[in-house]
């Protein structure tokens, strides 16, 4: 009856194949729908929910793991680009100079994240080439997660810019440290010193180039349209989307390029920057995704085979990180406690590690089988306590305001619907 019904209609086929698309449109509608009520119920940020429905789409079996088709990368890669590029526009070197313990301890709190988190992975039983790479992939706090966090949260203050600016040396430090590493593979796994050299050099010197492309190609438009227009805000989201696809063509670093674009783009003029928030609507679509993608990335069977390691890596990463940043906050100008607010608001782990994982995958993936099960469990185990640990942070060290954090109330919710 319903088959007879349905070739009358013209519905073919019968019964109707779920695609991609539907797929897609359902983990939206249920990542905005858990965002909202973790945040309203909870008072959590809402990257928590996005995230939880990314977790709950592995823990079904149904993820993708490693594996992410082509356009899903590049919605990783895009949406991480925008935040890469929004946190970057907010470092001022101008306060690098007038305090350099600031950079001084940001690079001192890295080298020893890095350091602890080798040597715990080599007592672990690690052999050395896959204890430093997967240190290199961890050293980093998440900018998606602190950006994200600090920018919904409306967070302003002396923890608040420095969370910032060590997030952004600790994705340098990372993305550099990564490259490093993986032109040495080539050496040790290939002796391809030609090789190793040659791509190292290409990718820091090109990445820094298009950098510096697209931060004038901004400015530019900047000096020409009001940066709140939503026009604007979508010339904007083309240029860093062209930027991003001439990373990718090019082999740079999509890391590399809208951070340091941001950065270039704050200190070379004097100009306030007020970005629309996450690049408009599609820029906010675009960070859903990216939590929900990363919180997918991974099976079961994956997370319980690194497990054991990646609690050794997150407890060594902690350790060092909190004793770092609390040890040398005097000297950077904050007091104990806002170091220790600090300090935990560098503990994320999220999309950074999994690009740096991705490029691993494509240079080496024999290795990459390797150390990706302890990489993707260290993500799963933040993944959830990472934006509430920076939102603690936040609210210890008292850079939010009195219920900047506090759940919507019903009132106000009907007086946002009113509006």
């Amino acid at each position: 009856m319903l088959e007879t019904m349905a070739g009358f209609l013209q519905i073919d086929p019968w019964p109707p194949e779920p695609g991609t698309a539907l797929y897609v449109a359902l983990a939206l509608v249920a990542g905005a729908l858990l965002g909202e009520g973790v945040r309203r119920v909870a008072g959590w940020p809402r990257i928590v929910g996005y995230s939880a429905v990314g977790l709950l789409i592995a823990a079904t079996g149904i993820g993708p793991g490693l594996a992410l088709p082509a356009t899903t990368r590049l919605i990783v890669d895009l949406a991480l680009a925008l935040l890469l590029f929004e946190l970057g526009s907010r470092v001022d070197l101008r306060w690098w100079r007038a305090n350099p313990a600031l950079p001084l301890a940001g690079l001192a709190e890295c080298v020893a994240s890095l350091a602890a988190i080798t040597v715990a992975l080599r007592a672990f039983g690690l052999p050395f080439n896959a204890a430093i790479t997967v240190a290199t992939m961890t050293v980093c706090a998440s900018a998606a997660v602190v950006g994200r966090v600090t920018s919904e949260l409306g967070s302003a203050g002396q923890v608040t810019e420095r969370m910032i600016v060590l997030t952004a040396i600790n994705t340098l430090f990372a993305v550099l440290a990564h490259r490093l590493v993986t032109g040495w593979l080539h050496i040790d796994q290939a002796g391809d010193w030609v090789r190793a050299v040659s791509q190292t050099l290409w990718v820091f010197s090109g990445s820094v180039l298009l950098a510096i492309v697209l931060a004038r190609l901004v400015a530019a438009v900047a000096r020409r349209l009001e940066l709140r227009d939503e026009n604007a805000a979508l010339l904007l989201l083309g240029l860093v989307v062209l930027a991003l696809l001439a990373a990718r063509a090019l082999a740079l670093s999509t890391l590399l390029v809208p951070l340091l674009a941001g950065v270039l783009l704050r200190n070379t003029t004097d100009r306030p920057w007020v970005w629309p928030r996450h690049f408009g609507t599609a820029g906010g679509v675009l960070v859903l995704m990216l939590f929900v993608v990363v919180g997918s990335a991974w099976s079961v069977e994956t997370v319980l085979a690194g497990a054991a390691a990646a609690l050794v890596v997150l407890a060594a990463r902690a350790a060092a990180k909190t004793l770092a940043v609390v040890a040398l906050a005097r000297w950077s100008g904050l007091s104990w406690r806002q170091g220790f607010a600090l300090s935990t608001g560098l503990l994320p782990l999220s999309a950074t590690a999994l690009v740096m994982l991705l490029e691993l995958q494509l240079a080496h993936p024999g290795f990459a089988a390797i150390v990706a099960p302890v990489v993707l469990a260290a993500i799963v185990f933040t993944e959830l306590p990472g934006p509430l640990a920076v939102q603690w942070g936040l609210r210890h060290a008292g850079d939010l305001g009195p219920r900047a954090d506090a759940p919507p109330s019903f009132s106000a919710s009907l007086a946002g619907r009113a509006r």
